[in-house]
């Protein structure tokens, strides 16, 4: 299509997956199918790829994650973001409520619940998002622009044109996305996050926009900063507006009469609060005439017009009746207390993880001592403290060998896990073949974690080489499993009997091992059975490589349980060779720097091109890089290679040296 046509269709295409962003993400319905939207979604994108004067700041595009940052630049608020004063009692609400009634006795209250997250501020210039930033102190934030366009609940435009709105919101991680990441933190051996207040603190500062994306954060607004072009006169008004807009306003929002009224209402919330998605830590009661707010003024710490009330957290006595230890897809060990049921925060529960060896050291947890629990955020069970030891108690320690397959455990220096390192381990076992088929890996197109759930399931992969004995007549006799795809498995499972060696290096998922130091092995090494005779201090001198990691894949490629499998893979057809060593290529023993955007490659494509011809690829400049290779909007390592005098080179340059 011409340019005109792209842009008339590039707008409804905006306009039209905005609307759907809205309905799904803040209404919790949708019109259209998965499908449907991505193929929009792909449309924009391909469009804005030929024409990039068209994406605009309010495409949908825009919320996959910019640029990572390296700082983030100061903010200076031109309305104060205060915080509130918090009351811990029913008597000190009503003392707030009889001030504020001395002075306005007509004076009404808005009631809302108190969200536990980061408090943020929302910048709209003639309609369209302009700056996000941080609470920070109250007077200065930070700039977090390109991680709030990934929250699929911040419109990045509205429909009144409005010369300047500014509002405040927080932000928060419901607990369906909180309780996903720790598990997933948890069985990759990673200290997990205390609660989902300090897992949106964290995942709103990440320098990566495309990490805060992954995050799936969410919003709630609750106040009106500054506004021209339109007159509000109380705080409820301004909620009911906004949400008119399209923002994600805070719910179950009330407008009292009196201070009991209000009262009653916090009470509600509380009640609400344990079937709630999301955590809250109170509730806050607002004058809700905005001119009778700024004749009540602010203290030098908190406004006269609001108050937080806090409500109190819930602890339960319980007894510890065992420590449960699973071994996670990854190896990790991990301690389970079971205890007495106690009802918390509404429902009942009878277990708690206990992370780790050092977090149970430390509290000196024993099968049959009293314990203090709680809820972390409301939502998972913790064990605060041990209350009293159990008569004839004894310390408790994770075992030496693994309760899945019966092989010794490690713990690393440096690390707080306890692992199983045996490959063959049956808890790993699914892991593990998701992750060999992956698309950094073996790349088996069609072989997802539901495909090889089910395979493990029905008996037809018991180890990573039954992969490759998987037979049509076996598939399409499973459920959803029709010929064509069948067949379209069988046909991907035989192609990656070609990949490179790197390949499969990275597939064994050796520990330590991503897919750079799979290419340095592969281009180091002529073959696998090379690479398993080499010594550790031989790895070691690969360029690139360390210590610890050549000692993991020597150990790796020592164990006998690696030797049958890389046997049977190689009974099996399945390439054990590399393409291309270092020394073939024409960019052998250089180092490249890729910044800003490429026109014609991805990153990533020109990375692999130039590893390809015997390059190594580095995040950082130094002095030791031969090359920089800059696209568009480069930024700071651009400036590092200039100060270095390290060689900047374009893409045209680039596409000249690799003909």
């Amino acid at each position: 299509m011409d340019r005109v046509q792209a842009e008339k269709r590039a707008e409804y295409l905006r306009k039209t997956l905005n609307h759907h962003i809205y309905l799904y993400y803040v209404k919790n319905t949708n019109e259209i199918s998965d499908y449907e939207y991505d193929m929009m979604m792909r449309e924009l994108k391909s469009i804005e790829d030929e024409y990039p004067d068209l994406a605009t700041p309010d495409s949908p595009t825009a919320r996959v994650g910019g640029k990572a940052e390296s700082t983030f630049s100061p903010v200076v608020h031109e309305v104060r973001m205060e915080s509130l004063q918090d009351a811990f009692s029913y008597e000190e609400i009503k003392d707030f409520g009889n001030r504020v009634k001395s002075v306005f006795p007509d004076a009404k209250f808005c009631v809302e619940p108190k969200i536990d997250g980061l408090s943020v501020s929302l910048e709209y210039r003639n309609g369209v998002f302009a700056v996000g930033s941080t609470r920070g102190d109250g007077d200065t934030g930070e700039d977090v622009t390109e991680n709030i366009r990934t929250i699929k609940t911040v419109p990045l435009s509205i429909e009144e044109k409005l010369p300047l709105l500014e509002v405040r919101g927080e932000c928060y991680m419901p607990h369906s996305v909180f309780n996903k990441l720790c598990a997933e933190m948890e069985e990759n051996g990673q200290k997990t996050f205390k609660n989902p207040r300090n897992a949106a603190a964290g995942s709103l500062r990440q320098k990566n926009p495309s990490v805060t994306s992954s995050r799936m954060l969410d919003i709630f607004v609750f106040n009106v900063q500054r506004i021209e072009g339109k007159n509000l006169v109380s705080h409820k008004e301004s909620l009911d507006y906004l949400k008119s807009l399209g923002f994600h306003t805070i719910p179950y929002y009330n407008l009292a009469n009196d201070i009991d009224e209000a009262i009653e209402y916090i009470k509600k919330i509380g009640e609400m609060r344990k079937d709630l998605p999301f955590d809250i830590d109170g509730a806050v009661v607002k004058t809700d005439n905005f001119s009778q707010r700024i004749a009540l003024g602010s203290t030098a710490k908190f406004p006269k017009w609001a108050v937080a009330f806090k409500y109190p957290p819930e602890e339960k006595i319980s007894t510890v009746r065992n420590i449960e230890v699973t071994v996670g897809r990854t190896g990790v060990l991990t301690p389970t207390a079971v205890f007495d049921p106690v009802i918390l925060a509404g429902t009942e529960v009878s277990r708690a993880t206990l992370h780790n060896e050092d977090n149970i050291r430390e509290k000196d947890i024993r099968i049959g001592d009293k314990i203090k629990i709680s809820k972390a955020g409301d939502i998972i069970p913790e064990v605060i403290s041990v209350v009293s030891h159990g008569e004839n108690t004894v310390p408790f320690s994770l075992p030496k060998f693994c309760p899945s397959c019966g092989n010794p455990t490690v713990r690393e220096e440096g690390e707080a896990a306890v692992r199983c390192i045996n490959p063959e381990c049956p808890a790993q076992l699914i892991r593990n073949l998701i992750h060999f088929c992956s698309k950094d890996a073996m790349d088996i197109e069609g072989l997802g974690e539901q495909l090889v759930e089910q395979f493990v399931k029905n008996g037809l992969i018991c180890k990573i080489y039954d992969i490759y004995s998987l037979k049509k007549e076996d598939i399409i006799n499973l459920d959803r499993m029709g010929n064509k795809s069948a067949q379209n498995i069988i046909d991907a499972v035989e192609k990656s009997k070609k990949n490179d060696l790197y390949r499969l290096i990275y597939g064994l998922g050796i520990r330590h091992i991503g897919v750079k130091a799979a290419k340095l092995l592969a281009s180091r090494y002529k073959n696998i059975d090379e690479i398993m005779n080499a010594s550790a201090d031989d790895i070691a001198s690969v360029d690139g490589f360390g210590g610890i990691m050549a000692e993991s894949v020597s150990e790796f490629f020592s164990r006998e349980g690696t030797k049958d499998l890389i046997a049977k893979l190689k009974d099996a057809g399945v390439n054990m060779t590399s393409s291309v060593s270092a020394s073939d290529g024409i960019f052998s023993g250089k180092t490249f720097v890729l910044t800003g955007t490429l026109a014609d490659y991805t990153r990533k494509e020109a990375g692999d091109i130039i590893e390809s011809l015997g390059g190594k690829v580095s995040s950082s400049v130094s002095k030791k890089t031969d090359y920089v290779l800059a696209g568009e909007a480069a930024g700071s390592k651009l400036k590092k290679a200039n100060d270095l005098g390290v060689r900047v080179i374009n893409e045209t340059e680039f596409k000249e040296m690799i003909k």
